[in-house]
């Protein structure tokens, strides 16, 4: 690592990687539960949809008292290890132990263990979220830096990705095997009651590790860039609802988190039942399918800081939702097309496509975060990223609550049937519309949102400028 000047530092590439794999530990953790709980929840545990709909509902409103104290506390305190890092090893264990009781069918069926359980689960994640994203904005104020470090920090989290998309291969290790009179074979199961142990040996396999992650998070990352004592001792809860009113650019990108994460969150929860249940794939395929979603990644993310340079910010989230919303809307003339909906390969090209387009842009947006920090810093004097993130950290999550909602009134009103080997013709329209459309009208609503934010590259460095000098 190098000083350059005042707050702007070059990192090692040890220091990246040792602040990234905190993304790569929270996903391996947080999007296993984003992508699969739902369908655990209507498929093992036998909870109704509509049910766990209002659920999620109920614990995103919890999270809206919750994250702004979160945040306020973050940034008033100074532990012992660090004013971020430390809350990111305190809150570890706890959220690692709840994640894994998620998927514990112990209590099968009962309402009132899930309440606890993802409550529990979502409220030690904001205790390592909201510090997790404050830690990034105090490594270093380059932009250029800050590009680098958010590619390597979404390809981490898309490594987690890739690594939860195989959840099906390693279920059915552990999963029981049913004769299946069509086919006349043993057949792996993991959608009914009896896969519930095979679903608790992998959550704790995945949570565990993202545990072991953490760990190497906090110590492979260093802050720099934090207010002292003086300066943090006035900070309180309504500065949150305070800073979003005065900071514009933070607004913008608020929305456009609300947007993406609600369009990410029914994507993800649908895949599993457009796959299972559309395409009646087996645990392979839908292993490739998801692989998909999540292997562009590593293609194009390393391409994100050139890209930019070239089109500029705006101009590359125009172009990658663009080729989502398009790759969504051939899916669905596929798949609304009998003689192409047996093309699998031809489903896996347009997935691929899809996900690029997303990946890019959902990624990139993490890279704004520290922008909107030091804009409030420039506008106020105070440097409150404990505030700021907890208000992302709302925004993202009133996103997957919408996104969670969504998918379980969407399944309801088709009339789709837990349990089932099959479903309506209904009920797979219902799942094709959270798989295509519904995103696609969605992501048109994120261009016109995104299409606001006024932070350009030199905007950014005129405003460090001025920082950095009246700091001297």
């Amino acid at each position: 690592m190098e000083a350059v000047n005042n707050g702007y530092y070059r990192l090692s590439w040890r220091e990246r990687i040792g602040y990234c794999s905190g993304d790569l530990a929270q996903n391996l953790i947080y999007q296993t539960i984003s992508i699969w709980l739902l369908f655990y929840y209507n498929n093992v545990f036998g909870l109704d949809s509509a049910a766990v709909a209002v659920m999620f509902l109920i614990v995103r409103i919890i999270d809206v008292i919750w994250d702004p104290m979160v945040g306020a506390f973050v940034d008033k305190s100074h532990p012992r290890w660090g004013k971020y890092r430390s809350w990111i090893l305190f809150g570890g264990l706890p959220l690692a132990a709840f994640a894994i009781l998620c998927f514990w069918d112990g209590f099968s069926g009962s309402l009132l263990y899930a309440y606890v359980t993802y409550v529990g689960m979502s409220m030690c994640f904001t205790l390592i979220n909201v510090p997790y994203g404050a830690l990034g904005s105090s490594l270093t104020r380059d932009t250029d830096e800050i590009t680098i470090l958010t590619s390597v920090r979404m390809i981490m989290a898309n490594l987690a990705g890739l690594i939860i998309k195989t959840l099906p291969l390693v279920i059915a290790l552990f999963a029981p095997k049913v004769f299946d009179k069509t086919t006349g074979q043993m057949e792996t199961v993991y959608n009914t009651p009896e896969a519930g142990q095979a679903w608790f040996i992998t959550m704790s396999i995945f949570a565990l590790a993202g545990l072991t992650l953490l760990i190497f998070c906090f110590f492979g990352s260093k802050e720099r860039i934090v207010m002292d004592k003086s300066e943090t001792a006035s900070v309180k809860v309504s500065d949150l609802w305070m800073e979003l009113v005065r900071n514009r650019p933070l607004r913008i990108l608020s929305f456009f988190f609300i947007i993406a994460f609600t369009t990410m969150s029914i994507s993800n929860a649908a895949d599993s039942y457009f796959i299972t249940y559309n395409m009646r794939a087996t645990p392979f395929m839908t292993t490739v399918f998801m692989w998909l979603g999540t292997i562009p990644a590593f293609v194009f993310l390393p391409m994100v800081p050139t890209v930019k340079r070239k089109i500029g910010k705006n101009g590359m989230f125009r172009m990658f939702l663009g080729i989502a919303i398009i790759a969504m809307l051939l899916m669905y003339l596929f798949v609304s097309t009998p003689n192409l909906k047996s093309c699998f390969p031809l489903l896996c090209v347009v997935q691929f496509v899809k996900s690029a387009g997303v990946l890019v842009a959902t990624g990139y947006m993490w890279a704004l975060v520290p922008e909107v920090v030091t804009y409030s810093e420039y506008a106020s004097g105070r440097r409150v990223a404990g505030i700021v993130n907890a208000l992302i950290c709302i925004f993202m999550k009133a996103g997957m609550a919408l996104g969670g909602v969504i998918p379980g009134f969407v399944l309801a009103w088709a009339g789709f049937k837990a349990g089932a080997s099959t479903q309506t013709p209904m009920a797979e329209q219902g799942i094709l519309w959270l798989v295509t459309l519904i995103p696609a009208v969605l992501f048109v609503l994120a261009i016109l949102v995104i299409g606001k934010y006024e932070l350009t590259d030199e905007k950014m460095d005129e405003i460090n400028a001025a920082i950095t000098n009246n700091a001297r």
